[in-house]
């Protein structure tokens, strides 16, 4: 029952109100998802520079946990930005480093501490609640940037905190991040696969493994088409996921087709969403929406990758 919702401004223009536009978008399923809200945003790059998101954990004084963190990384990546802002440490490094490598340090620092997102582009907030509340906590109705994707949870299964809540950021790759409504079946078979091989697992939800699965096949050399058309193979249950790179949006849905994702395509822009009450708050009632297919995909492709000013 959760709630997907994707768009890309086809021209590339990294300046397109990609937050007021997920904000209204995922209001619009707050009733199909009630438990939790988050968004993926991409926009300009920063030449040789990483953006951060780290949840600093469930209580406590994160002003102090965010010194301490920032302290630690600083003796081997430079730090241009920082800021705390609720659970989360909002970092601006040196992409000189490497993600995995850093992300590893950072874990060492606290149990405590999961990096959110990480890459040139990528933005991930989350948290418990309504889209209207993560708003107000992180302010993201003021974000402008090409493209990305959001949702809002029913919990069926998982934990209802910040951590279970999507999008999931694929960890160890960067810009790279999913949502997902569904169920994944063969979760668990999986999940013990990736463990005996020493990959991490950050949460007991299923979507979390999409991530990982795409990250993987990335690394074996296989498309972004090639990973997505595979998990056609590989999963098994009822789903429709989002993954979104730094320059692509695309969908999957499963050869059941019994999760709903609705399209909406101009050659203007791209906006998906689980049900139609999601595009109409961004999209005028003259374009009409189809539905995907069973067993289908599609991947679009920002004109030209965005580079910040002054970056």
């Amino acid at each position: 029952m959760c709630g997907l919702v994707g768009y890309l401004d086809r021209k590339g223009k990294s300046q397109t109100p990609l937050g007021e536009i997920l904000y209204k978008m995922t209001s619009g399923l707050c009733r199909r998802g009630p438990d939790s809200a988050g968004v993926a945003l991409y926009g300009p790059s920063q030449v040789k520079r990483m953006k951060l998101r780290v949840k600093l954990g469930e209580q406590g004084d994160f002003r102090s946990q965010g010194l301490k963190l920032v302290e630690a990384i600083s003796g081997f990546t430079r730090v241009y930005e920082s800021e705390t802002i609720a659970e989360y440490q909002r970092l601006v490094v040196d992409a000189g480093c490497d993600p995995v490598v850093l992300e590893r340090a950072i874990e060492k620092i606290s149990p405590q501490f999961e990096v959110v997102s990480l890459g040139s582009q990528l933005e991930i907030v989350k948290q418990v609640g309504s889209p209207e509340n993560l708003n107000a906590t992180y302010h993201f109705r003021t974000f402008t940037g090409t493209h990305g994707i959001g949702h809002t949870r029913l919990s069926t299964e998982s934990r209802v905190d910040l951590s279970h809540s999507q999008p999931f950021w694929a960890h160890g790759l960067p810009d790279l991040a999913t949502v997902h409504n569904g169920h994944i079946t063969n979760y668990h078979k999986l999940r013990r696969q990736y463990e005996q091989r020493g990959i991490k697992f950050y949460t007991e939800n299923d979507s979390e493994i999409i991530g990982k699965y795409l990250a993987e096949r990335l690394s074996e050399g296989m498309s972004f088409e090639e990973a997505l058309k595979r998990s056609l193979v590989d999963f098994d249950g009822s789903f429709c996921y989002l993954a979104a790179t730094s320059d692509s949006l695309a969908y999957v849905k499963d050869p059941f087709g019994f999760k709903p994702l609705l399209i909406v395509e101009t050659d203007d822009f791209i906006a998906v969403a689980t049900e139609e009450v999601a595009l109409r708050t961004c999209v005028d009632a003259r374009y009409v929406a189809r539905e995907a297919g069973t067993n289908e995909l599609h991947i679009w492709q920002l004109a030209e990758t965005p580079v910040g000013v002054g970056a």
